[in-house]
């Protein structure tokens, strides 16, 4: 047995036991969220969606096989050589200073993985915000890349609308959405995440969550419309109790679609048939392997994609900032700058924190990962 390999196993096995030794009280922190015996509200299971006790993808999934290629893969995420899924060196970045921006203008600022913000014809969007050190339940794992968590809670204004689209860690940041709880107006997410937020003191009469193909109207003129993804959900021990979901968020001269989280599937032609396109498409391209290949696109399904939602903007999310799969840190760069050569999109690529003005049609970005 190698020493990496006995290292490996030497790890998994301290964790095993340390989650065993700890696993009654660490249940009970607040980060965990609401159990399944609260999730269960009326309107999550009777959705249709809501199928033998938990929600299902309109095309089916097989379950994550522990076979040698997914030991292997962990394995890469947890012990990877130097320099190849964590880099070796702080990414560039750009800190805006978000509150002094004009606030006529639309933009777009990216934070890394799938967490950003978007100012939008004067309304303030965060979407699925983690400002943690870590996106995982404990520490040691998931540790963001060096130099990428440059901004805190702090930094953000007054939230309009909260965007969450799913309860896994990376996306649902029990420390980032307590800080950020005063600023925050109202919260757009699919069935069953309410539960969490509620748990945590939110106030339902702010939460507005929604099945799939459902439309969330709120004032001047902003639609939120809740759609398909194909995923999976659970923040512990509890499988698929919640949603995980898709958007098109309408505002008044506006039309943006965020995939969420999710393999490809049919639903991308739907929805591009159902909004007859968008301006601008935040799509997942990150954390793929061959191992999870249908919750998680590659880069060139995501190109793929892209082209069926007739998005005429693209910007990548997912990556950047996490290392969930033993792919090298820059290869969903790489993959996706040549899979979007020659489509009828065009794709941007923003270093972290900086500013995508969304009426600027001649903005460039350089290949910040070729550092």
């Amino acid at each position: 047995m190698t020493y990496t390999r006995r290292k490996f196993l030497k790890t998994a096995g301290i964790t095993a036991i340390l989650v065993a030794l700890g696993g009654i009280t660490f249940m009970k922190q607040p980060k965990v969220g609401a159990g399944t015996k609260n999730i269960l509200k009326e309107k999550v299971i009777h959705s249709p969606h809501y199928i033998n006790g938990e929600f299902r993808n309109f095309e089916s999934i097989m379950p994550t096989s522990m076979d040698s290629d997914f030991l292997s893969s962990m394995k890469d995420i947890l012990l990877p050589p130097k320099g190849t899924v964590f880099p070796d060196k702080p990414l560039p970045t750009i800190k805006t200073d978000i509150k002094s921006l004009p606030k006529n203008e639309n933009f777009y600022i990216w934070f890394g993985h799938s967490s950003f913000f978007m100012q939008i014809d004067g309304k303030n969007i965060l979407v699925d915000p983690v400002f943690s050190n870590y996106a995982s339940p404990v520490f040691f794992i998931n540790k963001t890349f060096p130099g990428t968590n440059i901004y805190a809670p702090n930094d953000m204004p007054d939230i309009d609308f909260l965007v969450i689209s799913h309860d896994h860690w990376d996306h649902l940041d029990y420390a980032t959405i307590m800080a950020l709880k005063p600023k925050i107006k109202n919260i757009i997410c699919p069935l069953g995440v309410s539960a969490h937020l509620e748990y945590w003191g939110f106030s339902p009469s702010i939460i507005h969550e929604g099945d799939w193909s459902s439309k969330i109207e709120l004032p001047d003129n902003w639609q939120f419309h809740i759609l398909p993804s194909r995923h999976f959900s659970g923040r512990l021990t509890e499988k698929n109790q919640t949603l995980w979901s898709s958007f098109a968020i309408i505002s008044p001269n506006k039309k943006i679609f965020y995939s969420g989280d999710g393999g490809y599937g049919n639903h991308f032609k739907r929805i591009g048939e159902m909004f007859n396109g968008f301006d601008f498409a935040i799509m997942e391209n990150g954390q793929y392997n061959t191992s999870w290949a249908q919750v998680h696109m590659m880069p060139e399904e995501m190109a793929q994609a892209s082209m069926e939602i007739k998005a005429r903007n693209v910007l990548p999310v997912h990556c950047g900032k996490f290392a969930l799969s033993p792919h090298t840190w820059k290869d969903p760069f790489i993959r996706i700058q040549k899979a979007s050569m020659n489509k009828n999109y065009k794709l941007l690529t923003p270093k972290i924190g900086e500013v995508i003005y969304l009426d600027d049609k001649k903005q460039q970005f350089d290949k910040w990962w070729e550092i």
